[in-house]
């Protein structure tokens, strides 16, 4: 389970193309992308479809398939892109399902940090860090909640830590 900052639609080429083609990654995609055209570029990319502000059961079963099968899901927590002083349907915070995920799967949660890829009109450079799992062992005696929660929180200070030393 691979989890990263989300600061533009482009974030997924940067952090995918140095494991590719060793490694694909899957991607949860929000389900208003699916439309007639950009649906079969999606999905031969990886992707797959989530409902986002619901608790998308099918989602997280086929990411939770993914990763117990030894493919790569990636996630940005955030839940949506960092605001450019637009109004957004959905509040830019941590979501629980890359954690909630990787303990379901008992797969590694692995941070990463993308940079850059809200500049691109700049040609800014890009930049992309993966860091090493997030220690989860020691979380079992929790509750599912707790667990994910806390989970989330190491998680995202890891991300925030990543981007900062690009």
């Amino acid at each position: 389970m691979l989890a990263a900052n989300h600061n533009s639609n482009f974030d997924p080429w940067p952090l995918g193309l140095p494991l590719w083609p060793r490694r694909q990654l899957y991607f949860m995609a929000k389900v208003e992308l699916f439309n007639p055209v950009l649906a079969p570029f999606l999905r031969a990319a990886g992707a797959f479809p989530v409902r986002r502000g619901e608790a998308d059961v099918e989602a997280i079963e086929t990411a939770v398939r993914i990763c117990r099968e030894g493919g790569i899901v990636a996630m940005f927590p955030e839940g949506t892109r960092r605001t450019k002083g637009l109004r957004k349907k959905f509040e830019h915070k941590a979501r629980t399902g890359s954690a909630r995920i990787a303990l379901s799967a008992s797969v590694p949660l692995v941070p990463a940090a993308v940079k850059g890829t809200d500049r691109l009109a700049r040609f800014a450079k890009l930049k992309v860090a993966y860091g090493d799992p997030i220690p989860l062992d020691d979380l079992e005696h929790l509750s599912p909640r707790e667990a994910q929660q806390q989970a989330t929180t190491r998680l995202m200070e890891r991300i925030y830590e990543l981007r900062d030393s690009l």
